[in-house]
């Protein structure tokens, strides 16, 4: 379990996660709505030397990005079950040769590949939060 007590260490630790990644690592990310699951994401895409400035893709569900490797940025929190995630052929994103990041991940738990890295993101307070991972070190 890590804590984090500000938007700033969120993004740090984010970046040092983003640096440790590879192409076709899936990042499954959970939390409540707040948590800071799209500041958390913010610091991937900085360590894998992403120059767009990501936001929350939850009108669009998934955006691309381009740095070191692609980053898939999808945001299942519009989806209502797993069948609507199907239709959109997220599992091709898993070995597209980036790093896909998916938040509301455990909506779509039966189809995330084995070796998925899960992030569960719970609040503290206004700026703490609990990070914990599983399947990476940050």
């Amino acid at each position: 379990m890590i804590a984090t007590k500000s938007y700033k260490e969120t993004i740090l630790l984010g970046e040092s996660i983003g640096r440790s990644l590879k192409p076709n690592d899936v990042i499954a990310l959970s939390g409540e709505l707040g948590a800071g699951k799209t500041t958390l994401i913010q610091g991937i895409a900085k360590g894998l030397k992403v120059e767009n400035w990501v936001t929350s893709p939850t009108f669009t569900i998934i955006n691309e990005f381009k740095g070191k490797t692609g980053l898939y940025h999808i945001d299942l929190y519009r989806i209502n079950d797993i069948e609507e995630a199907e239709d959109l052929a997220i599992e091709e994103y898993f070995d597209k040769g980036g790093v896909t990041v998916i938040e509301w991940a455990e909506k779509i738990k039966p189809i995330l590949p084995e070796n998925a890295i899960e992030i569960n993101m719970k609040i503290l307070s206004d700026n703490e939060r609990n990070i914990e991972i599983k399947g990476i070190k940050a």
